[in-house]
């Protein structure tokens, strides 16, 4: 599905009243790189090239009407900032400026004229992004040649950010067994979280777990066996236990979907009392590979990122934790109970049986797998006193062996990250970090800061 996006050209109307056809190098620069956005997946709305206070009133009305997502702006030439920065102010989207020239090598074309005129735009930016900073409006920047560098990428990602943020404050989160008694790192009321972020939570009551469980059919579940059986290494012995869990899932999906949700936390202690015979582990790890977000332990914060992350970045985010530390290797162990998104996980997932003693009804099944090796972007979103944090680190999940390794029935994945780790450990909790985090893979830090600051989040990151 395309992102809508504006596209907002800057330009000045003095080099107009002079020579009219100055523009037209920078106008059929910038058609090129609206049709190169456009390949990428983005769904232009365009506006005139802006000059007078008047024009750029009507581009933000346009804009502001057609619901996009994000705006980029691009400074063809040097513009005044005073004449766009009232309309731009009015801007409901999230501003992306892309800060870029016609000509790849000024240098080389020994300062001709016309050289100088195609490729000044770069101070119309500061002007713009100064008077944008004095009156607090956040921003995001790519710069760079448009094709001799990544920045039209770059672009994209950040517009994927905007959308992740967009989701975010429409987000519908359920909650099954509410929280985990006694864990107050991510807990946050339901008020405070719709007002931070505009996610809403939904509980999934005893009466309506036991309708949604007892209306499930035999076929459906031999259907989603025939699927397991399909999808991954099939070690189920206890076929009972397993179908029993088999059952619960579907019921949660189809209370998810009824509910619209796109997120979802569960609390493995108290599955019982909303109606749910068995921790469906199966089928939260299938959720995330849905699209789906999701958390532990009643933690609707983490689950409401995870998910507004996964509509942007489909199949690139999963929930863990920060288990154990390697401190001989610098290495983390990222694993959760039995919660991971298969779309990650660098073997063949097995689906398996699974003792479970933390609630009356015992025996369940869940996925086991090993996170892929790659970069990745380790997100931790914690409440705060004034505002929510989002810490951001770039590390890098190592491989440590195939699906024949000894912990091989169980969740795992081997983080690197960018210190230290006794260093990295000790930082991350002087910053208050919680043991509920996010991975996000093949995306830059950057992108994951503008997605925190158009959040409204204070941002941190590890370098």
């Amino acid at each position: 599905m395309k992102i809508k996006v504006g596209y907002l050209p800057l330009y000045i109307k003095l080099y107009d009243d002079e020579n009219p056809s100055m523009r037209d190098p920078m106008v059929a620069h910038m058609e090129k790189i609206v049709a190169e956005l456009e390949k990428r997946g983005l769904e232009i709305v365009r506006t005139d090239v802006c000059r007078v206070k008047a024009e750029f009133e009507a581009a933000v009305e346009k804009l502001n009407a057609a619901g996009v997502t994000a705006v980029i702006t691009q400074h063809l030439a040097y513009s005044p900032s005073l004449e766009s920065i009232g309309a731009v102010l009015k801007l409901n989207a999230p501003i992306i400026i892309l800060d870029t020239t016609v000509d790849y090598d000024i240098a080389a074309r020994q300062f001709d004229e016309d050289c100088i005129n195609n490729n000044h735009g770069i101070h119309g930016v500061q002007d713009f992004t100064n008077l944008l900073k004095r009156n607090g409006r956040t921003y995001t920047i790519a710069c760079g040649h448009a094709f001799y560098s990544n920045v039209l990428d770059e672009v994209v990602e950040y517009v994927r950010a905007a959308k992740a943020a967009e989701s975010f404050r429409s987000m519908r989160v359920g909650s099954v067994g509410g929280s985990f008694e006694g864990m107050g790192d991510f807990l946050v009321d339901d008020k405070t979280l719709e007002s931070e972020t505009g996610a809403k939570t939904f509980y999934l009551t005893e009466s309506e777990g036991r309708k949604y469980e007892s209306a499930v059919t035999e076929e459906e579940i031999d259907k989603e066996e025939k699927q397991d059986r399909e999808a991954y290494e099939f070690e189920i012995r206890d076929r009972e236990a397993y179908r029993a869990a088999v059952k619960s899932g579907i019921a949660l999906r189809h209370w998810c979907e009824d509910q619209k949700l796109g997120a979802v936390t569960v609390n493995f202690l108290q599955t019982d009392s909303a109606g749910l015979t068995t921790m469906p582990f199966i089928e939260i790890s299938k959720t995330m590979d849905r699209g789906m977000g999701y958390a532990g332990e009643g933690d609707k914060l983490t689950a409401a990122l995870a998910g507004a992350l996964l509509s942007s970045f489909p199949g690139r985010v999963t929930f863990t934790e920060m288990f154990c530390p390697d401190w001989k290797e610098d290495l983390i162990l990222l694993s959760h109970m039995g919660e991971c998104n298969p779309a990650l996980s660098a073997w063949k997932p097995i689906c398996c049986d699974t003792k479970f003693g933390y609630n009356k009804y015992g025996k369940t099944a869940a996925l086991y797998m090993g996170l892929k090796a790659g970069k990745a972007v380790f997100l931790n979103l914690q409440p705060g006193a004034d505002r929510m944090k989002l810490i951001a680190v770039p590390v890098e999940l190592v491989d440590r062996g195939s699906s024949e390794n000894v912990y091989r029935y169980a969740i795992q994945g081997w983080m690197k990250p960018p210190q230290e780790l006794r260093t990295f450990l000790k930082e991350f909790s002087m910053l208050g970090g919680t043991h509920h985090s996010v991975l996000v893979y093949g995306v830059s830090v950057d992108s994951m800061l503008a997605f925190g600051r158009m959040m409204g989040f204070e941002t941190v990151c590890f370098q």
